[in-house]
């Protein structure tokens, strides 16, 4: 038995250390939260100057230099699992933010606070050429910082580790090659020889009160706890955590699109079931939140598409989907439902996209970014290479750029390299669906809207961990084995090929 004798004095200082940068980032998540829902649409300025001085803090925090001798003192107790994690990720948060100079941190804070003002509006008015601006800057910034962490490798390659520890151009290349050799002929084959799916239906006019019901109800289905979950409004739908007792969420409605918003709602539900089933012991520290970009797409994405657009989760929900909106699904039988909402259509949208066709969406930004960051492709060129990789990839014409360039929020906040990771966290989780079938009879608990079972499987292999242990770890912890991108393809053809009888 190790006896820990973490409660030195010099660790005391690294736990009171983790309380002050829980307690600043909880500020800047609250403020950014705020500017996404409720704030007044000229508020940015103020903001970003507070966003600025509340960043620079929280560097200095981070980039103490007094803080590696602490870490090295602490490496040398006796410590348990835990205590030798916190060091691992404090270590890590050092050993990256000092790297870059303070001034420069903060400077880009207000920056992508800018941005993403700038962004809301351009989108509003369909015009990339508002938006341009700050994301050349942006894009300078993400080019010029890389170099501060690795100056012989490529600025996108350190950027993609960033979102997901290991990650590089190399394995996104050899990953999207293998996804494309079977999603391509897929929708080619559906597309020619796949049965009619009608789908009509989910046009028309979806009264906005009557969703807002449905949210709840199935917030309520996932066993969401009300109490320390809300769902608000936003342009772009997103989850802010707090801590496991305060988690936030956001939809936007579209009244000729029920759909839309119930598969953002069970998306962003999955991140906040993550977020609220993590170990009390983790709160307050550095280890508290997903493990990496991709392990918490996993949990949206698992439970959007593998749980949300099954048969016995649609079956569950026909009652309150027929009692809210009578007249839209008249004739409408939950099987017919469920093929509309599977059905295969290359579209412009990629948080609309089907199963099949969403990897191309996240392939169309990734071959983007890597030319953005390599300098091959400028920033005023962007939207033309966009609707080009559209045509090529998905085979749609896009008409404007608020359905194309300008559709996502991400790069309005800095995050080039992150789309890689709604890619590797669909294959993830259909790993890891493989893997809990082998234990549970998923279908009948979700038509039984018994969610219970699933989510006690998923917060004991992996939501209580947090980052206590890696991606990798807690694969192996799910899925007894190393990730295999061929569990994801194996299910796409599977399911599309019963859809589609083919």
């Amino acid at each position: 038995m190790v006896i820990s004798r973490y409660n030195s004095r010099k660790s005391q200082a690294l736990r009171d250390l983790q309380k002050k940068l829980y307690a600043f980032q909880f500020a800047l998540n609250a403020i950014d939260f705020d500017a996404q829902t409720v704030a007044p649409s000229e508020s940015y300025p103020g903001r970003g100057e507070a966003l600025e001085v509340l960043s620079g803090i929280k560097y200095s925090l981070i980039a103490d230099p007094s803080l590696p001798a602490l870490l090295e003192k602490a490496r040398s107790e006796e410590r348990t699992e835990q205590e030798a994690a916190e060091v691992a990720e404090l270590q890590r948060m050092y050993d990256e933010t000092s790297k870059i100079p303070a001034q420069e941190y903060a400077a880009f804070v207000k920056l992508t606070t800018a941005a993403v003002n700038a962004w809301e509006k351009a989108k509003a008015a369909s015009d990339f050429s508002l938006f341009a601006p700050y994301l050349e800057q942006i894009v300078a910034y993400r080019r010029r910082t890389a170099a501060y962490f690795d100056a012989n490798k490529a600025p996108y390659d350190v950027w993609l580790d960033q979102y997901e520890k290991g990650l590089s151009m190399a394995q996104c290349d050899a990953f999207f090659d293998q996804l494309k050799a079977v999603i391509q002929p897929l929708v080619k084959e559906i597309g020619q020889r796949g049965a009619k799916i009608p789908s009509d239906f989910l046009k028309g006019t979806w009264p906005i009160e009557a969703q807002k019901m449905l949210s709840a109800a199935v917030m309520k289905l996932m066993g969401i706890d009300e109490s320390h979950c809300v769902l608000s409004e936003s342009e772009h739908p997103f989850t802010t955590e707090f801590y496991k007792g305060d988690v936030r969420i956001t939809t936007h409605y579209h009244e000729d699109d029920m759909a839309s918003n119930l598969y953002s709602v069970i998306h962003e539900g999955g991140h906040a079931l993550y977020e609220l089933h993590m170990a009390d012991r983790l709160q307050y520290t550095c280890l508290s939140g997903g493990a990496s970009m991709g392990l918490h797409e996993s949990q949206s994405r698992l439970c959007e598409n593998y749980l949300g657009r099954s048969l016995g989760f649609i079956r569950s929900l026909w009652p309150t989907l027929t009692e809210l909106f009578p007249a839209q699904l008249a004739g409408v039988t939950p099987e017919a439902f469920y093929k509309a909402v599977n059905q295969c259509q290359p579209s412009l949208i990629r948080t609309e996209a089907d199963e099949v066709t969403y990897c191309l969406h996240v392939m169309v930004r990734y071959e983007l970014e890597k030319r953005l960051m390599d300098g091959s492709l400028a920033v005023k060129d962007l939207p033309a290479a966009w609707n080009a990789q559209m045509k090529e990839l998905l085979g749609v014409e896009v008409p404007d750029d608020a359905h194309g360039v300008l559709q996502d929020i991400h790069w309005a906040c800095g995050d080039l390299g992150y789309f890689p990771s709604y890619a590797l966290g669909t294959a993830y989780g259909a790993q890891m669906m493989a893997s809990m079938r082998k234990e549970l009879d998923v279908d009948g608990l979700l038509e039984a809207g018994n969610w219970a079972p699933i989510t006690g499987w998923l917060e004991e292999r992996i939501w209580q961990y947090g980052k206590e242990k890696t991606p990798a770890q807690l694969l192996q912890n799910a899925c007894g084995g190393a990730f295999d991108p061929k569990f994801y393809t194996d299910y796409l053809v599977e399911k599309y090929s019963a859809i589609y009888q083919l």
